[in-house]
């Protein structure tokens, strides 16, 4: 890592503010040629990233005009995104109650599906598990008794602009508002995407400034919005302000960028990455569906650049609320290089009751994994306090207290009982 970009200041490097792609024109290169050279898998092409038969079909009949160099670039896909209910029919047979939901003035959090992601998305069912996800429903204009905008309160831990210090050795830095797709339970819907732009570095240096002062910070996790959505330099800019700060030991990021943009996860960025270990990743998966050659492709690079991942995935009720669905997913993670970390209980945002599960469903499901796949398949299972209070983990009740001689009494994966000899 250079001493000159380490101390760099925003205006010096040209960082003032970031925009993301917006509603550019597609590549001059029309037509299919690109496409066809893929199909026969031409030796002449080299081609920087797999795409998977369905989401090649939905190239071909949704963007005709655009190549498979298009499709693989990840500033096309943003630029392509679905933000309108006018473009969603295009390829989605909408609902009533998701027609109603989608201009609804109501609405604080916007619409945003990457092209690559909406490929992965029933058009005809509106109960598919991605597309509930992703797609409003007039569900979300309840809101119900507990439920409130910023229910984590990190508002009252944030000491200065865009970082929350609730923990006592680490922060949580809010790099950006802005995601390429936007998840409708997001924990952050009061936030995010207030502006079509990401913040710019110079609105984050109080919080540097404020890491820089307390030395009792040594873990920093990166969020947002999604930090990934941000281009190389401010990326680049951002670890190496951070990692100059001596007293910091580790940097995390959380992103879904993986998932529903993997084509983000390029070469370039992978070498700027590397600079800056001993550096995390944390990706938000939800469901078996996402476990694509794309994103199993992101995944590796990421892997292979010596980052280790982990998995963070929100309990839905009917979308993942079920031993099988969540087995498929952890043990398909593991495959891709991915441990699978935490199992959320859905946050109390407003409109989010027709996600929640009780919380015994997730005890249930973590019953049902273990000692049923491996121990490296099976998550914490976790609610974030409402209030502030941080997350506090939760286990089926394996313990079942002492007997009259004074031996611990245990249940086991299968409901049989043990007892252990501890007299002290």
């Amino acid at each position: 890592m250079s001493k000159e970009l380490m101390f760099e200041t925003p205006n010096t490097l040209g960082l003032e503010e970031d925009e993301p792609p917006g509603s550019g024109q597609l590549s001059p290169n029309y037509g299919l040629g690109s496409v066809a050279a893929y199909q026969h898998k031409s030796p002449s092409c080299n081609w920087p990233f797999p795409i998977s038969k369905r989401s090649l079909e939905f190239l071909i009949k949704y963007f005709p005009n655009a190549t498979v160099e298009d499709w693989m670039s990840w500033k096309w896909q943003l630029k392509n995104s679905f933000t309108t209910a006018e473009k969603l029919k295009s390829f989605l047979d909408l609902s009533r109650e998701e027609c109603e939901a989608i201009d609804h003035p109501k609405h604080s959090l916007p619409l945003r599906i990457t092209p690559y992601y909406a490929s992965l998305l029933n058009g005809k069912n509106s109960q598919d598990p991605l597309r509930r996800t992703m797609i409003p429903t007039i569900n979300e204009l309840t809101t119900s008794a507990g439920e409130s905008c910023d229910p984590l309160n990190e508002g009252h831990s944030s000491p200065v602009t865009n970082l929350v210090h609730r923990y006592p050795d680490r922060v949580l830095f809010l790099s950006t508002g802005f995601c390429s797709a936007y998840c409708r339970y997001c924990t952050r819907s009061h936030m995010v995407a207030k502006d079509k732009c990401h913040v710019g570095v110079n609105a984050w240096q109080p919080a540097i400034n404020y890491i820089r002062e307390h030395p009792e910070v040594r873990d920093v996790l990166i969020s947002g919005g999604d930090p990934l959505t941000m281009s190389d330099a401010h990326i680049e800019y951002l670890l190496a302000q951070l990692r100059s700060i001596s007293h910091v030991e580790m940097i995390r990021i959380g992103t879904k960028v993986p998932v529903v943009l993997p084509h983000r996860i390029t070469p370039k960025l992978i070498k700027i990455l590397k600079k800056f270990h001993p550096l995390y990743i944390s990706i938000h998966f939800t469901h078996p569906d996402e476990l694509t050659p794309e994103t199993a492709e992101a995944c590796r690079r990421l892997a292979d650049a010596g980052i280790p991942l982990g998995s963070q995935t929100v309990l839905l009720k009917g979308i993942n609320d079920n031993v099988d669905t969540m087995k498929s997913l952890f043990q398909g993670l593991l495959k891709i290089r991915v441990r699978p970390y935490y199992l959320y209980q859905c946050d109390p945002i407003p409109g989010s009751a027709h996600f929640r599960t009780s919380v015994e469903k997730g005890l249930e499901i973590i019953e049902g994994l273990r000692g049923w796949t491996t121990g490296y398949a099976i998550p914490h299972f976790v609610i974030d306090a409402p209030g502030g209070g941080g997350k506090i983990p939760l286990l089926p009740e394996y313990y079942q207290g002492r007997n009259e001689e004074g031996y611990v009494v245990l249940k086991n994966y299968e409901g049989k009982t043990f007892y252990y000899p501890d007299f002290h």
